[in-house]
């Protein structure tokens, strides 16, 4: 199993990414994908998460602002991000959950003038 993600990078205040993670070597559209957050010498955190059946879940402070999505076909879950804060800096890490938990290896983001 390999989770692969992408769409990193510095990014202005207010400025948008998009985020991606590419999966292989599971049964993708079985799979509860999720992002989260690390910030440098924070825990990592849940931004946002959907379902195999794509309900979605956001935390608080993403809501509005952040849109999560899939594409079964292409094996990939998307992050879009708009209106970016300097404190959502940190890496960016996708997981898959299903009879086990896989992590990729995290994009960083950068969010600064």
């Amino acid at each position: 199993v390999q989770l692969v993600e992408s769409g990193g990078g510095l990014v202005q205040p207010g400025g948008s990414l998009r985020l991606s993670c590419t999966a292989s070597g599971l049964p993708f559209n079985l799979y509860h994908m999720s992002w989260y957050h690390q910030a440098a010498g924070k825990e990592r955190e849940l931004v946002a998460e959907i379902s195999g059946t794509e309900d979605t879940y956001y935390v608080d402070s993403v809501k509005g602002r952040f849109t999560i999505s899939r594409e079964n076909a292409a094996n990939t879950v998307y992050l879009q991000m708009n209106r970016l804060k300097p404190d959502e800096s940190g890496v960016y890490y996708c997981a898959a959950r299903y009879d086990s938990t896989y992590w990729g290896q995290g994009t960083q983001v950068t969010v600064a003038s």
